[in-house]
């Protein structure tokens, strides 16, 4: 159906930068339509895409020893509650990320659908916030809003990939009743239909958006591999992909083995294979499993919903984010020829106690890398589970995030029906499911198969950085320089963090930090970086406070403003700006902020922001609010606009930009007292919106 491909194209760029913008001596650029082109419909969306790096993920990859070898690579983003979707604590909401995704000029974005009633009826670590019976709850506070966010014409030129619901209708093929290891949750949900009415409702909703692909979630090839599950499995998507206003059309394939373990390839047996006349089916590991491992299990389960009446082009994707099973512990040939168990469990790669273990598995490694095409009937390999998040707490831990206490997460548990009453092989000290593991993300990171490193053996890290200090700072802006690193093969660059959260890299030893409040203390760390992913430790940290606010900028930029909002007190603040280069060179953009003040008033103290049209394409205009850090009146807050690269060219215009935004909670504004609002409804120049250039104000004037 579908030729081997290569690693996803344009994964590997770095986040902020983008394609040059096309500009002459005027900046020449074509005009774009006020909304994004619709993108084509696609036989496998990942062919050709350029997948959205959630930076969110990114920054915690890259913080931990060797993550920068895989802190760029595309992730799926979970809506694992409604809050989600405005954005819960320190993670982004629904669409900010997509607007992060066109600001990187993706096509691909990757989004896991994840609040079912009753969601994971078998695994109390990643139970769900509604109620066995709250099926309305999920279709009008869940579906609906997500739907008409991704069906926003603004991210018509994304191709949306989302994975429908884990762990759920495998549940009712294996867990609702008659079996070891069922539970009383998994019959309630059999017995009322709504893992079938939602995982319909969510593939008739967002299967009209037609830029969305839904794939269905199908385990593994260890919970669903028997014969006695493997069709009564794919009769069970048939029914639900055919429940509230679905049909097979809205489905455009399958996942298999999403935040598990199970290996992608067992390459030193074969389910045929026979030891002293015994087949390896009746070894413990197998116990009669017709596969393997999960490319052999995608395969053949693709054949069997194509035979139930499922579209015959329908594609599978894989999770191989946690499943490389690397390391010196690796077997690389079959085991002895003793008996089938010493032959399986000697030569298996997956070295799990039991293969029904699914919590923080000790051992386990990054897998295949994100990849589009690799093998027939495969859409692509994908990481649906980003490495570092775990799976589970390993003790109790009180939340507000509906999320139970599962013993299979606990190391000191002997185990259930479900996985032979094995211990767990979890990691201990886990936190809540979803939180940030970093004891496990480096254990992923060493185990890692294809290694990280290339398997050229380069372990050894860089020297900490030293002499880290600041050689200059503005209002806006702190400069920063430091001693080289040594390294056995060489440093490939500098990671500098602010506060512990990584905020750029240099390829030198300097840095400068930009987009900063006045008057405001910050603190700053480096680490080096080389080319296999080793990274050393933090460098000694440096504090710096930036200069007072205020001041008249004197430089050769200046931008005009007007107003297009004709209430003042409506629940969003919408403007069209454009930045004028009057001097007599061209400006590098990716030097240039331009920043709004307002005042939010109450209400969330969280914002959306969306551009809705601009002549130099709303993919290449940045957009932030911060909190100013000032007193003066009407200027609590700014909007801050900047641009990913090109150049202005002297005497040019980057013509008009039309800006938006909001609180999370969409309550009103008061904007008669911004420090910034205008109301002319034509362009002139506005000198309460400031222009900084490379970190000094070059027009306006500062609260």
């Amino acid at each position: 159906m579908r030729t081997r491909g290569t690693t996803l194209y344009g994964v590997r760029r770095k986040l902020a930068a983008l394609s040059a913008l096309a500009m002459g001596a005027a900046l020449a650029v074509a005009l774009p339509s006020p909304v994004q082109a619709a993108a084509a419909r696609v036989d496998n969306p990942y062919v050709g895409a350029t997948a959205y790096v959630n930076p969110d993920w990114s920054a915690k990859a890259a913080a931990e020893p060797g993550g920068s070898a895989i802190a760029d690579e595309p992730s799926f983003v979970w809506m694992d509650r409604i809050a989600a979707i405005k954005g819960t604590g320190g993670a982004m909401s629904l669409r900010k990320h997509l607007d992060t995704a066109l600001a990187q000029g993706a096509n691909l974005f990757q989004v896991v659908i994840y609040d079912l009633p009753g969601r994971d009826c078998a695994a109390l670590a990643s139970n769900g916030e509604l109620g066995p019976t709250e099926l309305g709850r999920y279709k009008t506070e869940y579906i609906d809003p997500i739907a008409a966010i991704l069906a926003d014409p603004a991210y018509a030129s994304l191709r949306v990939v989302t994975i429908i619901e884990p762990d759920s209708l495998p549940n009712l093929v294996t867990n609702a009743g008659g079996t070891e290891g069922s539970t009383d949750a998994c019959a309630t949900m059999k017995a009322n239909g709504n893992y079938e009415k939602g995982v319909g409702y969510a593939l008739h909703t967002l299967g009209a958006i037609s830029n969305v692909y839904n794939y269905v979630d199908a385990a593994h090839h260890g919970w669903l591999g028997w014969d006695s599950n493997f069709v009564p499995a794919a009769q069970e998507f048939k029914k639900a992909a055919t429940s509230e206003g679905a049909t097979v059309a809205d489905v455009q394939g399958f996942i298999v083995n999403t935040a598990n373990y199970s290996a992608l390839k067992e390459p030193n047996f074969k389910v045929t294979d026979t030891v002293n006349g015994t087949t390896v089916r009746q070894s413990k590991w197998l116990d009669w499993n017709y596969y393997v491992d999960e490319l052999s299990f995608a395969q053949a389960l693709r054949t069997e919903l194509v035979s139930q009446g499922f579209a015959s082009n329908i594609g599978m994707l894989i999770d191989t984010a946690r499943n490389g099973w690397g390391g010196s512990a690796r077997p690389t040939a079959a085991g002895p020829l003793t008996n089938v168990d010493d032959y399986v469990n000697g030569g298996r790669v997956d070295r799990r106690i039991h293969a029904g273990n699914w919590c923080n598995q000790s051992g386990a490694g990054i897998g295949e890398r994100p990849t589009s095409a690799p093998e027939p009937g495969i859409d692509a390999y994908v990481w649906a589970k980003p490495p570092g998040e775990s799976d589970g707490n390993s003790q109790p831990v009180d939340n507000d995030e509906g999320k139970g206490f599962d013993r299979m997460c606990d190391p000191t548990y002997t185990g259930n029906g479900r996985n032979g009453n094995n211990l767990t092989g979890a990691l201990s000290n886990s936190p809540l499911a979803g939180h940030w593991f970093s004891a496990q993300f480096q254990e992923l990171v060493r185990n890692a198969y294809p290694p990280l490193n290339g398997g050229g053996g380069d372990t050894q890290a860089p020297t900490v950085p030293t002499g880290l200090k600041v050689t200059g700072k503005t209002s806006g802006s702190v400069s920063l320089s430091w001693t080289a690193s040594t390294d056995d093969t060489g440093v490939s660059a500098y990671d500098v963090y602010r506060a512990g959260t990584k905020v750029g890299s240099s390829a030198s030893t300097s840095y400068t930090d930009t987009g900063l409040t006045a008057s405001t203390t910050y603190s700053y760390t480096v680490r080096a970086r080389d080319a296999a992913g080793n990274v050393s430790a933090a460098s000694a940290a440096v504090s710096a406070t930036t200069d007072q606010g205020g001041g008249t900028g004197t430089g050769t930029l200046k931008v005009q403003y007007k107003n297009t909002d004709s209430s003042a007190t409506d629940n969003q603040i919408r403007m069209g700006l454009q930045l004028v280069n009057t001097g007599s060179a061209a400006v590098n953009l990716s030097t240039v902020k331009i920043r709004y003040w307002f005042t939010p008033e109450a209400g969330s103290s969280t914002f959306d922001t969306a551009c809705d049209y601009a002549v130099i394409g709303c993919s290449n205009v940045t957009r932030g609010v911060s909190s100013s850090g000032s007193s003066a009146a009407g200027a609590s807050h700014y909007l801050e606009v900047g641009f990913s690269s090109g150049t202005l060219a002297a005497g040019a215009s980057t013509g008009e930009i039309q800006l938006r935004l909001n609180k999370s909670d969409w309550s009103n504004f008061d904007e008669t007292d911004d420090y910034s609002r205008g109301t002319n409804t034509a362009y002139a120049d506005a000198s309460k919106i400031a222009v900084y250039a490379g970190g000094t104000l070059s027009w306006g004037t500062a609260p």
